[in-house]
């Protein structure tokens, strides 16, 4: 069983016949690092399942960039607006290292359905998570600290801070580098 059968498994516990259905119109795919997932502006034909590695989403706005996310093994990724509603996207979403993925194309997806009967209750299901996640990330910047959101998010993806540069951690937390920097320092012994 794949790492994307194991995922879609534990979070949607769907029989194992239909699970197959769903994995084999994903493709194995690989960006390379600093190689683009998709460009803001352009069009957003796939939804991809990290396999390994790590993608930035991001914007570029008035000379600066913001980072929304770091996403790494075990997260989907894709401009879910753009996919859905066929708009241009609004994300740049580019490999920070080498990133092996399991890649629908938007058609498939949408046929996901005829091969799945009770598919679009788990599709619902699916985007209710992304929206909570959503909701839960606006709470953190609205109610807490900037040392607190470093804290949260420190505890849950200590990796990262290892493997992504300080600088896109900082803009995904809503911080400075500077800041950032200083929250580090005064968390080590």
């Amino acid at each position: 069983m794949t790492e994307l059968e194991q995922y879609i498994r534990s979070y949607f516990g769907i029989p194992a016949a239909e699970l197959a259905k769903i994995a084999d119109l994903f493709r194995p795919a690989l960006l390379r690092k600093g190689d683009y997932f998709i460009r803001s502006g352009g069009s957003c034909d796939k939804l991809s399942f990290i396999r390994s590695g790590s993608l930035r989403i991001f914007v570029t706005q008035a000379d600066k960039e913001v980072t929304q996310w770091i996403s790494t093994k075990g997260y989907f990724v894709t401009d879910l607006s753009a996919l859905l509603f066929q708009t241009p996207c609004r994300w740049n979403i580019q490999a920070l290292s080498d990133t092996e993925l399991y890649t629908i194309g938007s058609k498939e997806y949408r046929e996901i359905g005829t091969h799945v009967p009770q598919w679009h209750e788990l599709e619902k299901l699916f985007i209710a998570r992304c929206f909570t996640i959503l909701e839960d990330r606006i709470f953190s910047h609205l109610s807490m600290t900037a040392e607190e959101r470093y804290d949260a998010f420190f505890a849950s993806h200590k990796e990262l801070f290892n493997q992504v540069p300080l600088q896109y951690l900082a803009s995904m937390l809503g911080m400075t580098p500077e800041t950032l920097s200083r929250i580090r320092k005064k968390q080590l012994p």
